[in-house]
């Protein structure tokens, strides 16, 4: 169920990085070192061919909510450091016709309010390819419950990224994406 008062729309993720990036501080607690760091990351993906956004905006136009992906490339970086795991796990084909998430995120205060839900499948829906990978901390969350209900299952645990403070799961999905 889809909050009443969130709008999924597109998103021009290079015009809005900003109020992306106060969300995304907010739901995932980013430093503003973190902030600054992952600014430059999401501009030079937003530029990645095939790479789109959606932002959920509350009625008053405030940006409560966004993800944002594109066809998985097994030269970007995330690919590179998954690709050990998942081929010692003999999954990683799942890098190849794939759309990844690369990111989701809804403000605290939206939370649990089907605003992730419909970020992750209307994206999903649009999506040429058979599959959807995304990497999410390794623990029990209310984030990876919502990706279990939507049929991501864990390709591989316990990766670890350079520089991140916990491990990651990899998961992947049949699209389109499972519907409650």
């Amino acid at each position: 169920m889809t909050d009443v008062a969130a709008a999924i729309e597109p998103l021009d993720l290079a015009a809005h990085v900003d109020e992306a990036l106060a969300v995304q501080a907010l739901a995932f607690g980013l430093s503003d070192d973190e902030v600054e760091v992952r600014r430059q990351i999401v501009l030079r993906h937003i530029g990645c061919p095939g790479a789109r956004a959606l932002g959920a905006t509350n009625s008053e136009g405030r940006l409560v909510g966004f993800v944002y992906g594109m066809p998985n490339d097994r030269a970007h970086w995330w690919s590179t450091v998954v690709e050990p795991y998942l081929r010692g796990l003999d999954s990683d084909d799942w890098l190849d016709d794939s759309f990844v998430i690369t990111e989701l995120h809804v403000h605290p205060r939206h939370q649990n309010r089907g605003i992730g839900r419909a970020l992750i499948t209307t994206i999903t829906d649009s999506a040429d390819e058979p599959r959807s990978i995304l990497s999410a901390i390794d623990t029990e969350s209310p984030a990876r419950g919502l990706y279990r209900s939507l049929g991501y299952d864990d390709l591989a645990r316990q990766v670890i990224f350079p520089s991140a403070p916990r491990p990651y799961a990899v998961m992947g999905a049949p699209l389109p994406l499972r519907r409650h």
